[in-house]
């Protein structure tokens, strides 16, 4: 018995320690870091099996007249809060498609959910401050992850042959994103993508 339990843990450990993280580093044209994009892989053997979920909140704070993150990443059917921990109140709204929606006036220390039921990029906006705005993205695959300040994300358990999706808000292309097909395979491997990025003057990136 006890040696039967001991190779189970051996096959688990072994199975955790050669599982694939695919990463994906991200610069522009001019070899900088690109922080904020969101890449994801969808293989082409189908997608998810089960319910989606990632490890980080489905919140995007308002808090000092800006929304926090900048960028969020959900799955379809994420229930998404808004809370205001601003002394002034808040209207957020999208007019994306397929994920429009409008949170009217809110107060401090309220919160406001919406549940994003379609695939896509939200671009999110406050009615009362123009200068707020940031980006809810919805995926359908579970390999989904986005730049740090380093320009890397890294994509656990990617592997085989797939399409590999890079999305910025600046990136210069039709719906602001590139795909192309790749083969991520063991050991980890690793994808460099450059991106012709768009000046974008007192945005953050």
């Amino acid at each position: 018995m006890i040696r039967r339990l001991a190779l189970a843990v051996a096959v688990l450990f072994a199975g955790a320690a050669h599982a694939a993280d695919l990463t994906v580093t991200v610069r522009d044209k001019a070899g900088a870091a690109v922080e904020n994009a969101v890449v994801t892989f969808r293989p082409a053997a189908g997608g998810a099996k089960g319910p989606i979920r990632f490890d980080w909140p489905m919140r995007m704070s308002q808090r000092e007249i800006a929304f926090e993150p900048h960028v969020l990443i959900v799955p379809v059917g994420a229930e998404v809060s808004f809370p205001n921990f601003d002394s002034v109140r808040h209207h957020v709204y999208s007019f994306s498609t397929g994920n429009r929606f409008e949170l009217r006036l809110f107060g401090r220390d309220e919160t406001r959910s919406y549940r994003f039921t379609a695939p896509g990029v939200a671009a999110i906006g406050c009615n009362i401050h123009d200068r707020m705005s940031a980006f809810i993205v919805v995926v359908d695959t579970p390999y989904a992850a986005k730049t740090g300040p380093d320009g890397r994300a890294v994509l656990s358990g990617a592997e085989g042959a797939g399409a590999l999706t890079v999305w910025h808000a600046d990136l210069r292309a039709p719906s602001n994103q590139s795909t192309r097909q790749i083969t991520a395979a063991r050991p980890p491997a690793g994808e460099a993508v450059t991106i012709d990025r768009r000046a974008a003057a007192g945005s953050r990136h």
